[in-house]
């Protein structure tokens, strides 16, 4: 007898829609803290030009979602303790949010404390983690530096921007709700090294190289950026992919073409003008003028980017043949 199918489950996937109805864009507009530990420079470098629009299901939105809802019971544990948290600036009522000198990377801290019986008079860069089980036992075996590099250095970064000398680490267990510690010492070496990674990243005109240019690398498999890199995939058109924009100081963006900055609302939607950045079209550049460039595609067909070719929408496919 064949199996019956699975019922639908309708306020289930009402709820899930709902989480992706008021999901963001899907484009960072900085390149955050929290990424810059990935081994691979070109994933970050595509992920601040944003080559791949972040597309969550539901039910991970709600996921990340449960991660923000456990900072609070965080700050109420350590409270409860006898250690000050401040979860906010109080010169300005909000998030502790640090960047660099040119404003482009950064990321914003879960709080800071002081009163750690460990070290009381000490105050500590503060971030709270929830892990699955086996992520639990993992930091439990081999520490945050190696079982979770990327939180470590999102650590390094706060610490280096704050002027804070010890980050403490707090994590929990969501199957178990057991608790991890861990205090995190500044090293100033590893911190600067870090920040020039993202001066470099942001700066750099072209992409970085690669991990693997084995696209079956667990390391690519596992990349959001995966299809772009390794398969061609269209990039949609935005300011970010275009070779007139530059990013400039104070976290800004400028365009060459129109000679004038660019806001938020206009990265987003580019313009007539936009021009891929060559890294980002597959194939190879034949030729170019003031307002077009021409390429050689992987099928063999040529394919020309400007404005004297096809007029495609924001949305449509990067990647047309022309006669």
């Amino acid at each position: 007898m064949a199996l019956l199918p699975t019922p639908p489950s309708p306020t289930v996937a009402a709820i899930y829609a709902a989480y992706e109805a008021d999901a963001e864009t899907g484009y960072r507009a900085h390149l955050g803290a929290s990424l810059i530990g990935t081994e691979c420079g070109r994933a970050v470098w595509y992920g601040f030009r944003w080559a791949t629009r972040a597309r969550h299901t539901g039910r991970l939105l709600r996921l990340f979602q449960t991660g923000h809802l456990a900072e609070p019971r965080f700050v109420a544990d350590l409270r409860r303790i006898g250690v000050t948290v401040l979860e906010v600036d109080p010169d300005t009522g909000r998030q502790w949010t640090l960047r660099d000198a040119g404003g482009h990377f950064g990321g914003s801290m879960d709080a800071v404390g002081i009163g750690f019986p460990e070290a009381p008079n000490t105050w500590h860069v503060c971030e709270f983690k929830t892990h699955s089980a086996t992520s639990f036992a993992k930091l439990q075996a081999d520490g945050v530096a190696t079982s979770k590099p990327l939180h470590w250095a999102q650590m390094q970064v706060y610490m280096q921007l704050s002027g804070i000398e010890r980050a403490f680490y707090l994590a929990v267990c969501k199957d178990t709700d057991a608790l991890y510690q861990e205090r995190i010492r500044h090293d100033a070496e590893a911190a600067l090294r870090i920040l020039a990674k993202a001066e470099r990243i942001i700066g750099a005109t072209r992409p970085p190289s690669r991990i693997s240019d084995d696209p079956a690398w667990w390391q690519c498999r596992l990349c959001d950026h995966h299809a772009v890199c390794h398969e061609g995939q269209a990039v949609e058109r935005h300011c970010r992919a275009c070779l007139h924009a530059t990013p400039v100081d104070g976290g800004a963006w400028h365009c060459a073409r129109h000679a004038r900055a660019l806001s938020r609302q206009d990265q987003e939607a580019g313009c007539a003008a936009h021009l891929f950045i060559p890294d980002l079209v597959p194939g190879e550049q034949l030729d170019a003028g003031d307002d077009w460039v021409s390429y050689r595609l992987r099928d063999g067909g040529e394919w020309r980017d400007g404005v004297s070719s096809s007029a495609w929408g924001h949305h449509q496919p990067m990647l047309e043949t022309v006669p």
